[in-house]
């Protein structure tokens, strides 16, 4: 979570034209960010807000026929975080063994409800199956919490900008910093540089890891579609995302791809789920389809559309949708 405000959605989609002309027809995908384009600020990390707006009264804990206890998968909430990765038996020529197999990850199926919380610590109140929350904000102990009460739990962290607020800022080198985003203390990453960016992200899903989450949610994994600093194409887009898929199920966490519609049909595959800012306001949905026909969840959310105006189609495509405010703290209006 960030301070300061995020571009508006207009000049995203302008920055997006721009580099949909450049690269021949490229197209840019759509926004750029955890509370995306509607620009509003966010409450900085040293002065959150506690919790106490309004809830849903716990009715949304359906996930279109599964047990919310598991998330929408067998075995225990907290399984994909605690497996042992298995070994293969026996040895490679050279007397090298091979490298061990990756644990079982968790696999959220469409219609998963969910509940999005990037202010703050967490609220454990909301009764939904699935909760999505900052990666460095809470704890091994909140993420416990959440695996007792049968929910299964998604680290937010932000692969496609360095922020100066996280404990990990000073391991980013000047080289690899480019131009501010619009959002307080953020600076977009020269995602070209796997050699720089790799290590640093393997650390970030290995605390994922550490502290028992099932899931990341990378963010901000279009940046090529943005003004950077840096000549960033879809061809270093994909390759950058794809590395952040690899590193983090390496570990046994699945991986949802945030936004970046125009990549999904070469992405669908490497992801095991999606986050998805304001597709019905911009009539974009339906370009989420893959994901959902592949068996795999939506969550989306929506910031200004009226939940009567959009969740007639999020039922139709079987997203998981839900309104939420910008700054992403407890409240919440579910389809």
């Amino acid at each position: 979570m960030t301070a300061g405000a995020r571009p508006g959605r207009a000049y995203t989609l302008l920055a997006a034209a721009l580099v949909a002309v450049a690269l021949s027809g490229c197209s840019a995908g759509d926004g750029a960010g955890r509370k995306e384009a509607a620009g509003s600020p966010a409450a900085p990390p040293s002065a959150r807000p506690g919790p106490g707006a309004p809830q849903d009264g716990g009715g949304d804990t359906g996930d279109g026929g599964g047990d919310p206890g598991d998330g929408g998968e067998g075995g225990p909430a907290s399984g994909a975080a605690t497996t042992v990765p298995a070994t293969t038996p026996g040895g490679t020529p050279g007397g090298r063994s091979p490298r061990p197999s990756p644990p079982d990850r968790w696999r959220p199926r469409p219609g998963l409800a969910w509940q999005w919380q990037l202010d703050g610590k967490v609220d454990p109140s909301v009764d939904v199956p699935v909760y999505d929350i900052d990666g460095f904000e809470n704890s091994a102990a909140d993420v416990s919490r959440l695996h007792a009460d049968g929910r299964k739990v998604i680290c937010y962290l932000n692969a496609g900008a360095w922020e100066d607020f996280r404990p990990d800022q000073g391991s980013f080198p000047r080289s690899v910093l480019g131009e501010a985003n619009g959002w307080d203390g953020e600076r977009w990453l020269d995602i070209r540089r796997l050699d720089v960016l790799r290590p640093i992200m393997e650390r970030r899903v290995e605390m994922c890891r550490a502290k028992g989450f099932d899931a990341v949610e990378p963010d901000l994994l279009e940046g090529y579609a943005n003004r950077t600093g840096f000549p960033l194409t879809g061809a270093d887009q994909l390759a950058y995302n794809r590395m952040f898929a690899e590193i983090t199920r390496e570990r046994g966490l699945s991986v949802g791809l945030k936004n970046d519609l125009a990549q999904i049909p070469q992405l669908v595959g490497d992801f095991d789920f999606a986050v998805n800012e304001e597709c019905a306001q911009y009539d974009e949905c339906e370009r989420l389809k893959p994901f959902v026909a592949a068996g795999k969840a939506v969550f989306h959310v929506e910031y200004e559309e009226r939940t009567e105006d959009f969740c007639a189609e999020s039922r139709a495509l079987r997203l998981s949708s839900m309104r939420k405010r910008l700054d992403l703290d407890v409240w919440r209006d579910p389809c």
